[in-house]
C-alpha cells in the first residue's frame, strides 16, 4: 500500500470512527458537559386535578385491552378520568366494550396516527394521555404524569419505557432514560413514546395520517410551537419483549426508518439554529439511529480489508466475532453472560439502523403494517408485564 492510499485510508478510518462515535460516546459527553451542575427539573404540586382523557389505539388487541384499561381505571387519577379506545378492527371494539371505557370504533383500519387524531378530537379533557394497548403502567402514573401541567410552560410529559427481558436491551433503555433525563435539564426533551406520554388537549395538532412514528412527530410539533417537553423518570410503561427476533426486527426497523421519515419531512430543523432541540435530533436520533451504524459497517469493511496487516484491525474483527458469536447463543437458548447480552444486543442494534435506513431509502414506511395478534396482557407474581405476541400476523 503505498503512502497516499495509506493516508487516504487513516483519514477515511478517522472520519467513520467519528460518526460511529458520536450517538454512543460524543453526544452523550457533550450532553453531560452541557448540563453540567444543573438540577432536575422538579414538578410543581398541584392546586386542582384536571380532567384527564386517556386515549388507547388498539388494532388486534382483544387479548390485553381489557387489561389495559383496567389497569388505567385502577390507576387512582385523583382527578376525573376517561378511557378512550380506538378500536382498528371489530374484534378488540367487542372486548373493550365489556369495559367501562368509551369506545370509538372506525369502519376501517386508521393506522395508529389517525386513530390517535379521532381519540384526541372526541375527547373533552383539558389533559390526554396516549398509550399503546399493551403497555402496562404502576399506580400513580397518571397523577405523577399531570402534576407537571400546573407549569404553564410545560405542553407534555414524557414517561420512561422499560422492556422486561432477559436479553441485553434493559441497558439501551438504561441509557435512554439517562440521555431523556440530561436533554430535560436543558429546557425540554424530544423523548415522547407511544406507550406512554401526556400533553395538554388544547395545543394538539393532528398528525399526519400517513406517519409511522408519531410519538417523534407530536414531540416536534409541541417544541416548535413554543413548548417544552417534561421527562418524568418516576413513570414508567413497561412492555414484554418480542415473542421472536424476527417480529424484534421487523418493529425496529420500522420505527428507524419511520424516524427517518419523519427527520426528512422536517428536515428544516436539522439546521443549527433552526430549533432549540435541534442538537438532539443529530445526536439523540440521527447519528445514533442510522449514520452510525452505517459508518460502523464502513469501519468493519476496511478492517477486513486491513487484518492481514494491521493487529488493530484484527482485534476489531475479534469484538465482532464475539458478538456474532453470542447473538447466535442468545438465539439458539444457550447461556450467556452480562458481557455477550450486552454485545449481542449493540450487534443487532448497529444492523438494525442499517436495515431501517434501507427500508427508509426503499420508501417502506407504512402506517398500517402487519401486526401480531397479542395473546396475553397481565402482570406476574413480581407485578412485571407478562404480553406476548404470537407470530401470527394481518396485513393492513
Amino acid at each position: 500500500m503505498t503512502t497516499s492510499s495509506s493516508k487516504a485510508c487513516r483519514a477515511a478510518t478517522l472520519s467513520l470512527l467519528t460518526v460511529a462515535a458520536i450517538g454512543p460516546v460524543l453526544y452523550p459527553l457533550w450532553l453531560a458537559w452541557r448540563t453540567r451542575g444543573l438540577p432536575d427539573p422538579e414538578p410543581p404540586e398541584p392546586t386542582s386535578w384536571p380532567d384527564l382523557a386517556v386515549v388507547v389505539p388498539a388494532f388486534r388487541e382483544q387479548q390485553v385491552i381489557a387489561a389495559k384499561v383496567e389497569n388505567l381505571l385502577e390507576n387512582d387519577y385523583p382527578g376525573q378520568l376517561e378511557v378512550i379506545v380506538v378500536a382498528d378492527d371489530e374484534e378488540t371494539a367487542a372486548v373493550a366494550r365489556t369495559t367501562a371505557a368509551r369506545v370509538i370504533a372506525p369502519p376501517q383500519r386508521l393506522g395508529k396516527a389517525a386513530a390517535l387524531n379521532l381519540g384526541v378530537r372526541s375527547a373533552a379533557a383539558e389533559i390526554v394521555a396516549i398509550t399503546d394497548a399493551n403497555a402496562l403502567i404502576g399506580r400513580g402514573s397518571l397523577e405523577k404524569l399531570v402534576r407537571w401541567f400546573e407549569d404553564p410552560t410545560i405542553s407534555a410529559v414524557a414517561a420512561e419505557k422499560r422492556i422486561d427481558t432477559t436479553g441485553g436491551e434493559s441497558t439501551y433503555w438504561m441509557f435512554e432514560s439517562w440521555l431523556k433525563r440530561r436533554e430535560s435539564r436543558t429546557g425540554t426533551t424530544i423523548g415522547l413514546i407511544g406507550e406512554l406520554a401526556a400533553f395538554r388537549r388544547e395545543e394538539y395538532v393532528e398528525l399526519p395520517e400517513d406517519i409511522a412514528v408519531d410519538d417523534l412527530w407530536l414531540a416536534l410539533d409541541v417544541i416548535e410551537r413554543g413548548g417544552r417537553i417534561a421527562y418524568e423518570p418516576e413513570v414508567c410503561a413497561s412492555e414484554a419483549e418480542s415473542a421472536t427476533t424476527a417480529d424484534e426486527w421487523e418493529r425496529r426497523t420500522r420505527i428507524v426508518s419511520g424516524a427517518n421519515d419523519v427527520l426528512w419531512r422536517r428536515r428544516q430543523l436539522l439546521v443549527p439554529g433552526k430549533s432549540p432541540v435541534t442538537a438532539q435530533l443529530w445526536g439523540h436520533r440521527l447519528f445514533r439511529q442510522s449514520l452510525g451504524p452505517l459508518a460502523h459497517a464502513g469501519l468493519v469493511l476496511i478492517a477486513l480489508r486491513s487484518a492481514r496487516k494491521s493487529h488493530l484491525a484484527r482485534g476489531f474483527l475479534a469484538l465482532h466475532a464475539f458478538a456474532v458469536s453470542a447473538f447466535i447463543r442468545q438465539q439458539r437458548g444457550r447461556p450467556n453472560g452480562r458481557l455477550g447480552r450486552l454485545s449481542a444486543q449493540v450487534l443487532f442494534l448497529q444492523a438494525v439502523g442499517i436495515g431501517g435506513l434501507v427500508r427508509w431509502a426503499r420508501g417502506d414506511r407504512p402506517a398500517r403494517w402487519p401486526k401480531p395478534e397479542r395473546v396475553v396482557c397481565a402482570r406476574d407474581g413480581a407485578g412485571k408485564p407478562n404480553s406476548r405476541s404470537s407470530s401470527r400476523s394481518t396485513a393492513s
